[in-house]
């Protein structure tokens, strides 16, 4: 799974850890990890302090790959900061999809009522039909009824 991490120096161990931050729930879905979850990355490995890092663990925790996660903020600064999509906007887009969603579910049922309602009047002329033609042929029938 892969999360943003940020290098810290553990003093008490003299060794770096990483501090994970927020963990990817999807393409683009980040949950932020709101404890404090620490992972060594043991002695001997040295890393500047406070840098940002994306790093992939394994089921079992172990560190898979790490890399400098400037690429990656630069990345989305570029999609989604530099065309000023805010919190806000993005909400506010949200909710007007909600709304459209809303509208269309209206419209469709009431399409579907309308089916329902002109088929059962089609139902009522055929029937109509129907009788109108008993009747003419029982009047040919019997002309003499017929004045």
């Amino acid at each position: 799974m892969l999360y943003l991490a940020q290098v810290h120096k553990n003093e008490f161990l003299d060794q770096y850890q990483l501090r994970l931050l927020a963990r990817q729930e999807a393409e683009n879905l980040w949950a932020i990890i709101p404890e404090e979850a620490f992972i060594l990355l043991g002695k001997g490995n040295t890393m500047s302090e406070k840098l940002l890092v994306l790093v992939e663990l394994s089921p079992t925790g172990d560190i898979e790959k790490i890399e400098d996660a400037s690429n990656w903020v630069l990345h989305l600064v570029q999609t989604y900061l530099s065309v000023g999509m805010t919190p806000e906007l993005l909400q506010e887009e949200a909710e007007r999809a909600e709304q459209w969603r809303q509208s269309l579910t209206l419209q469709n049922q009431d399409l579907a009522r309308r089916s329902l309602e002109l088929e059962a009047r089609r139902e009522q002329i055929q029937a109509l039909e129907e009788s109108l033609k008993r009747e003419r042929n029982g009047h040919h029938k019997d002309e003499t009824t017929d004045a």
